[in-house]
């Protein structure tokens, strides 16, 4: 059974930083594409940002190029989100998904975790 569990959100100010975890199981996570998405109040789900199987290749929205770095522990597997220089508009709902990443972007897959709420206010 696919299991994802994202960890790390919380209340911070605009400029502060966090990190989020997500934990994965029940598949090989060290094959898999893995993507951050989040949903902010009244928004549809928006991707924020990818990275490949072997942790090489990341893939950024424009939204958190620049600001955010992804990256991933395949002996832990363990996903990550750097998040620095935070904004209002970044607060949301952050899930982490399996998803297949191209050239520039990547697509989420349907099953997520449950998310971790972020709040970027002051």
């Amino acid at each position: 059974e696919v299991q994802l569990v994202e960890s790390g959100g919380g209340l911070v100010e605009p400029g502060g930083s966090l990190r989020l975890s997500c934990a994965a199981s029940g598949f090989t996570f060290s094959n898999a594409d893995m993507v951050w998405v989040r949903q902010a109040p009244g928004k549809g789900l928006e991707w924020v940002s990818g990275i490949n199987g072997g942790g090489d290749s990341t893939y950024y929205a424009a939204s958190a190029k620049g600001r955010f770095t992804i990256s991933r522990d395949n002996t832990k597997n363990m996903l990550y989100l750097q998040m620095n220089s935070l904004k209002n508009e970044d607060t949301a709902v952050y899930y982490c998904a399996r998803g297949t990443c191209y050239s520039t972007f990547c697509v989420p897959w349907s099953q997520r975790g449950q998310g971790t709420q972020v709040t970027v206010s002051s």
